[in-house]
Order: structure tokens, then C-alpha cells, then sequence
């Protein structure tokens, strides 16, 4: 099976991110997405998580219409903090079957030369790039690429946590069963 590995934080999941995963599971040859919810991300502070569980859960509550869409907790039985390539490597191992490729901004792609191991990831995976305003793909670094205008949403998570803090609606940014979820347990407040 041909699997997109979608990593990130999810703090909280929103609608952007799951228009990008749609998106690239319809114009791809890929079979699922799995959205790969890091405990814990080397180049970003953890002092704003929720828990990673918790995280976890709202992936799960916003992707279980999708047969398409998957979450899973691989990094939260791996050392800490997270490494793609350590990721990886136990999914390979795992699920020798599977061919899996890396999706990613190309905010973040133009990041990888700072990421552990990188050389071994473009070797060995191809990727799916979703291109972001103001970070063109020029250089790639000599990986397998597939290069997507998808549609982005100027949605971030941390204006989601602002916005509860402050008491304001988070109506459409996250789906409702999402919302119900954050709002009932009183997440980011």
C-alpha cells in the first residue's frame, strides 16, 4: 500500500490541515494518509502542547469519516523528541510492505537540511509537496519529488489557541466534533 506520512503537532488539528491531506490523497497515487501526531517536535518549543493523547484523539474524531485519512501514535513509543528518519525507519520495519512518502510544506521542505539524517530521507523516500506563498521550490535537493498547489487556508493553530483563550469561536477553523471536544474538556484555556 502506498501511504502519505503527514506529520506534524495538531494543536489543535483544523480544517487546513485536512484540506491539504483530501487534497493530496485525490491527486496522488496514494492509498491513505496517516497523520503522524509528534509528541514532541525538536525544532518547535513543547511548553504549549496539549497532550499528546489528547491531540491524538481530536486527529482521530476529525479523520473517522475518512477511510481515506488515518492517525496514528507511532512517535509516542519512540524516543523523544521525534526524528522523521527514526519514524520511518520503525515504520519500514513495521509495515515492509508499505511504500511510504513524505508530505510536507515547501516551507518546510526548504527546512530539511536542518532535520537529522536528512540525506538518508531524500535517499530513500520520495516526497509530496504542497507549495506554500513565499517559499518556492527551486532547489530539491536531488529528492523524488511531487510538487501540489493545493488549496491553502491561512488557518494556524496558534491563532486556535488564541482565539479560546479569548473567548472567541472557533467555528469552522476545526470541524465540529472537534470543537465539541476542546470546548467540553476546556482544552488551551
Amino acid at each position: 500500500m502506498k501511504i502519505g506520512l503527514y506529520f506534524g503537532s495538531f494543536n489543535p488539528i483544523h480544517t487546513g490541515h485536512l484540506i491539504i491531506a483530501s487534497y493530496v490523497a485525490n491527486h496522488t497515487d496514494l492509498q491513505q494518509v496517516w497523520f503522524v501526531v509528534s509528541p514532541q517536535n525538536p525544532l518547535k518549543p513543547s511548553s504549549v502542547l496539549l497532550n499528546e493523547y489528547h491531540r491524538l484523539y481530536l486527529v482521530q474524531l476529525a479523520v473517522e469519516d475518512d477511510q481515506r485519512l488515518r492517525a496514528i501514535d507511532v512517535e509516542f513509543k519512540l524516543p523523544r523528541p521525534s526524528y522523521t528518519i527514526d519514524t520511518l525507519t520503525y515504520l519500514q520495519e513495521k509495515y515492509p510492505a508499505h511504500q511510504f512518502s513524505l508530505i510536507m510544506g515547501s516551507d518546510s521542505f526548504q527546512n530539511l537540511p536542518r532535520w537529522k539524517n536528512f540525506a538518508l530521507l531524500i535517499k530513500n523516500y520520495p516526497f509530496i509537496i504542497y507549495r506554500r506563498p513565499a517559499f518556492p521550490v527551486n532547489d530539491t535537493l536531488g529528492a523524488k519529488l511531487v510538487v501540489l498547489d493545493a488549496p491553502l487556508l491561512e488557518i494556524s493553530a496558534t491563532d486556535i489557541r488564541d482565539n479560546i483563550k479569548e473567548g472567541r469561536t472557533i467555528r469552522y477553523l476545526v470541524p465540529d466534533k472537534v470543537r465539541d471536544e476542546i470546548e467540553t474538556n476546556r482544552y488551551y484555556k
